[in-house]
């Protein structure tokens, strides 16, 4: 046989063979020939604390279809990015990023390059209302159904649909679309990352119990309550109106905390003159009975009037008694002038360890906007009602905060809508200087609704020539970016120029219209000596744009059902309509992009550092300093001669460019196989 170059892999990560690999790594001794697993030695291997159970008394949550979801996740995809320069925004020097495509595909796709990179994901999904749900309804035909819901092959019928209540599957449908995309979100989270899902009261609990299973109920982190509209809505039958929604929250592992809401200093004041400075009036009651902690009931004594003031017998105090003596000593407790009241602790500013307290599940709509402030956001962008529900700037904003994001940090959004996440971090990183990079991922759902004769109801967006929801995000995007340019943001065009003023009246932030550029700054950045700061980077005021479409290369899709007409109609049908569907897409930057993003380079399609440079006469791409790409279609020696110079990593090579010179192949395959820790592979 003869030693042929490894094959670079075309399909998407295989996280099955993750696994196996870690379960081999740990108990090696449970795989048997062939390389599977013999599940009585493990058990046995574990001991006597795993124990077999009837599957029907497990605890958990179970429904039509679950099944086909790990098959979902375990399907690789074939499918590739393209890169989208006429859509993008200043492409070469940016890190955003922009993708159309069903996220399912397009999560696949970043399990090798994002893999445990991306630190917040915030998502808005359908809320299965029963009108604004579509997906795919064949995960082994993903790509292919893709491709015909937005025409790009020859379809016989639409495949993406509402999930209506005759369906009698109206909770299975949504768990089976949700399932796969969470777990393969996981992947990507950083170990301290966080996940952040808005929902109502229709799936919330099916969700709790969902991500329970995928993040572990150990990381779950809060159930937020969002106050989203003002005024009652009297149109509901029963007279209730459901004025409030939920942002259920996990992390990735229990590293994960908030940053913490600044403490209200207005309350520390200095009407007495004290040298130790300004103080504020805390009560010292506790929250134990005289049962739960004996030492916390006691009186307290005033040396001044000689007046006893008892504890509260269910709470107690919140300090022992030594100690509450100490601190009469030493002034700082406060005694009332009745004797009915309470004594009180003098808590000074200066002795504070921390100015931040917890941040609160109960949402201000004060502070993150409701329904009402991202309609108008989106309306006074496009001078029309362009998407219906967005969220406001101010509610995503404040969750990047408090997710204690740092500059450069990812942010992912894989049900994007109308980009308010990609508004969101522009406008951040415009008030306090940071840079961090959003991820956004849309699929093209047309804008005009389809009625049930089969005719079309064109919207606003529609009208106004928006064909679908992508194309809106993309222009807001680009629309904020204008605006950010024109008005000079905090890192924009001065380095030294301070953040975008804060109003002054926070009551007046709901009636004035914006781009959600003047909402609040945050103390921790607001009080920054900037005197003190280092030079500020560019804010990146661009984003790139990728479209999920097929391989640029053919690709066998394993997926199919293994029959002669199957085969029959992959090999003579549906494989060269596919390809044949790419054909014009198929230029050395988009070959490029594929084999970046499918060899793993990190953050592939954002990386703004690809070198190119000319090597005996070949253009040769050079990621991460040792990876590179040789992806013409005319190899000779003399180029690989070089890299080998070089002590690359990982070398990969065009196929096509050996011009089936089989004599230069194996020399350069020797060649590579005689350096130590150097991968060569061919695509």
């Amino acid at each position: 046989m003869t030693d042929e170059p490894q094959k670079l892999p075309l399909t998407s990560h295989n996280i099955t063979e993750d696994k196996l690999r870690i379960l081999k790594e740990h108990f090696p001794e449970v795989f048997t020939e062939g390389n599977l697993i013999d599940w009585d030695k493990l058990r046995q291997s574990l001991g006597e604390t795993i124990e077999s159970e009837d599957p029907k008394e497990r605890f958990g949550l179970n429904w039509p279809g679950k099944r086909n979801c790990f098959k979902a996740i375990q399907s690789p995809t074939t499918a590739t990015l393209l890169p989208d320069r006429a859509a993008s925004v200043d492409f070469d020097k940016t890190e955003n990023l922009y993708i159309e495509g069903d996220n399912l595909e397009v999560l696949k796709l970043l399990q090798k390059s994002y893999l445990g990179k991306v630190k917040m994901i915030y998502i808005d999904p359908p809320y299965n209302t029963g009108n604004d749900f579509v997906y795919p309804d064949d995960y082994t035909e993903a790509l292919k159904t893709y491709l015909e819901y937005t025409g790009q092959v020859d379809a016989k019928g639409r495949k993406f649909s509402n999930n209506t209540e005759t369906t009698g599957r109206f909770h299975s449908q949504w768990l089976n679309m949700m399932y796969p995309r969470l777990f393969l979100a996981r992947n990507l989270l950083r170990e301290d990352g966080v996940i952040f899902i808005s929902i109502d009261d229709g799936e919330v609990a099916h969700l709790r119990k969902v991500c329970d299973e995928i993040f572990g109920e150990e990381n779950f982190v809060a159930l937020f309550q969002w106050k989203r509209r003002s005024n009652a809505d009297n149109r509901n039958q029963n007279n209730l109106s459901s004025d409030h929604e939920y942002i259920l929250s996990y992390s990735k592992l229990s590293l994960f905390s908030f940053r913490g809401e600044m403490i209200d200093k207005s309350k520390y004041t200095n009407p007495d003159n004290d040298a130790r400075g300004p103080w504020a009036s805390i009560d010292l009651s506790g929250l134990a009975t005289a049962q739960q902690r004996p030492n916390l009931h006691y009186p307290i004594v005033d040396p001044k009037t000689n007046i006893s003031y008892p504890p509260n017998p269910n709470r107690g105090w919140s300090k022992s008694k030594p100690v509450i003596e100490k601190m009469i000593e030493e002034k700082r407790i406060l005694f009332p002038k009745s004797p009915e009241g309470r004594p009180r602790e003098k808590k000074f500013l200066n002795d504070l360890k921390t100015e931040l307290t917890g941040f609160s599940s109960w949402l201000n709509s004060e502070k993150v906007g409701l329904t009402t402030t991202g309609t108008r956001e989106v309306s006074d962008i496009f001078e029309i009602k362009a998407f219906d529900f967005p969220k406001p700037t101010s509610l995503i904003k404040e969750f990047i905060y408090q997710a204690s994001t740092t500059p450069n940090d990812i942010i992912l959004d894989f049900f994007s809508g109308s980009a308010t996440t990609a508004h969101a971090v522009l406008a951040l990183n415009a008030e306090d200087g940071a840079n961090r990079k959003f991820i956004c991922v849309q699929l093209p759902e047309p804008t005009r609704k389809q009625k049930a004769d089969g005719t079309w109801e064109e919207s606003e967006a529609s009208r106004a020539g928006f064909q679908t929801i992508s194309e809106i995000g993309m222009e807001r995007i680009r629309r904020v970016i204008t605006k950010l340019k024109e008005e000079g943001s905090a890192n924009t065009k001065d380095s030294g120029k301070k953040s975008v003023k804060v109003k002054a009246d926070q009551s007046k932030k709901e009636e004035a219209p914006s781009l959600g550029f003047e909402s609040e700054i945050d103390q921790l950045t607001k009080n920054r000596k900037e005197e003190n700061e280092p030079p500020r980077k560019p804010q990146d005021l661009g984003f790139r744009v990728f479209k999920l479409a097929p391989s640029n290369f053919p690709v066998w899709n394993g997926n199919i059902e293994k029959t002669k007409e199957a085969v029959e109609k992959a090999l003579f049908e549906d494989q060269p309509t596919l390809l044949s569907s790419n054909a014009l897409a198929n230029t050395e930057e988009a070959i490029l992009y594929e084999v970046l993003l499918k060899s793993g380079i990190s953050e592939a399609l954002a990386n703004p550092n690809i070198k190119t440079e000319t090597i005996a006469g070949k253009i040769v791409y050079i990621a991460e300093e040792t990876a590179y790409y040789v992806l013409g279609k005319e190899h000779n020696l003399e180029v690989f001669n070089e890299i080998m110079r070089r002590s690359p990593s990982l070398v990969i090579a065009r196929e096509m460019g050996f011009s089936g010179n089989d004599v230069l192949k194996a020399n350069v395959h020797a060649g590579f196989k005689q350096m130590k820790d150097v991968s060569f592979q061919v695509v």
